[in-house]
């Protein structure tokens, strides 16, 4: 983003800075919030499981009208008023004594989160910087990139000092004073980078890109590849610990994940002017499953660990780009909010029964290594269905040429 001008970098880098609190006091804190709570309003782990598939449902059945409103150029209103829910809802989470108001804060948190995440903040710099948005999402990842290396063990010592209603207290705080008016501020008035040449209709039929081989490729791919990554934080510990490592790094390599995806953003936010962007799309999320299996040809080696992680962190890293930008980049740029809103149920379904189908098949005798091989099998799939995609669109555009 060096070229653009110094306002357009200040805009994306305080996008960044709320992304960073958003997904830290919500996504990152639900796991440290949740033996407390558990410990006092006495549910079991399904129960508090439930909870967060209730607001990743959500949050997908809402992203396609999230898509829309932000097309229609209501940017500023869904993800200041994003923000100020996710205030509110922690605050109310503060106050929950049962399982049913635990259960309504977190659909609350996952309409929040819809007009808050990475879909609706890629959706406005895409819109906002047409002629650079994929550098312009690669910045926009980096802050997001490390929610979990500081709300993780913020969470954990605000719930060792105050409590954990008091720690939902502060976080909502965090939300109010400052997501709330980066939102309210940085989205006020027309963009100061360059425009489109042409602004879509808001009621411009998506049926026709609904349809599109491309976006089908483009949908397999997506809702496939966010299964396998949403079904390994969960039980990252337990499969570490399947390897031989010792407990200290056991700890620890989940810790640094978020420095490794980091660190992938950046090697691509500086070296990819030095390839095709098509190659480093093939490339990216071909790391996923070469990580696993390495895990699974090195079964009992924490070696074979370390190469794991170190290619799932880098690539998941990286992944997120590509996935932000695939939809602008092989199906229709103008309507890209839309697009990935209409994926919106199918991949909260997937990042909601991921984690559990990986419980479901992990046993006493193998572990998890059924699990993995269905991972390993789904995310080939993935990728075939990208590059799939990537040849439909290239095609294409050599028989318009």
């Amino acid at each position: 983003m060096s070229h653009l001008p110094g306002r357009n970098r200040h805009f994306v880098g305080w996008l960044s800075l709320a992304q960073l609190i958003t997904w830290g006091s919500v996504f990152y804190a639900f796991a440290v919030l949740m033996e407390p709570l558990e410990r006092e309003l006495g549910l079991s782990r399904a129960q508090t499981s439930l909870a967060f598939s209730l607001a990743l449902l959500t949050e997908g059945l809402l992203a396609c009208p999230v898509g829309r409103w932000i097309e229609r150029g209501h940017e500023r209103a869904v993800m200041t008023g994003g923000s100020m829910l996710v205030a509110l809802c922690l605050a109310l989470h503060s106050q929950v004594h049962g399982v049913a108001s635990f259960y309504a804060v977190w659909i609350g948190l996952g309409a929040a989160l819809a007009g808050t995440l990475y879909t609706p903040a890629f959706a406005v710099v895409t819109r906002r910087f047409p002629s650079d948005f994929r550098r312009a999402i690669i910045t926009l990842t980096f802050l997001g990139g490390l929610a979990s290396t500081v709300f993780t063990p913020l969470s954990a010592w605000l719930i060792d000092q105050f409590g954990w209603r008091h720690a939902l207290l502060v976080l909502a705080a965090l939300n109010l004073a400052l997501c709330v008016p980066i939102h309210g501020v940085i989205l006020r008035g027309p963009p100061s980078g360059p425009r489109p040449q042409t602004v879509p209709s808001a009621k411009e039929p998506l049926k026709p890109y609904l349809l599109s081989p491309a976006f089908v490729l483009i949908g397999v791919f997506v809702v496939l590849i966010m299964g396998v990554t949403a079904a390994l934080p969960a039980h990252m510990v337990s499969l570490l610990r399947e390897t031989g490592l010792s407990e200290s790094w056991v700890i620890a390599i989940p810790a640094s994940i978020g420095l490794i995806q980091v660190l992938g953003r950046l090697v691509l936010y500086f070296f990819e002017h030095r390839f095709d962007v098509h190659v480093a799309n093939r490339i990216i999320p071909s790391l996923i499953p070469l990580g696993l299996l390495a895990l699974l040809l090195g079964a009992g080696h924490p070696q074979a660990a370390l190469v794991f992680v170190l290619l799932y962190g880098l690539g998941n890293g990286m992944l997120t780009i590509v996935k932000g930008t695939a939809m602008a980049q092989y199906v229709s740029r103008e309507h890209m909010a839309s697009l990935n809103g209409a994926l919106g149920v199918p991949l909260a379904l997937a990042r909601a029964g991921a984690p559990l189908l990986l419980g479901l098949l992990w046993n006493p005798q193998t572990g998890y290594r059924t699990g993995l091989w269905l991972l390993l099998a789904v995310s080939v799939m993935a990728v075939l269905a990208l590059w799939s995609a990537q040849r439909h669109v290239l095609a294409q555009s050599l028989d318009v040429d």
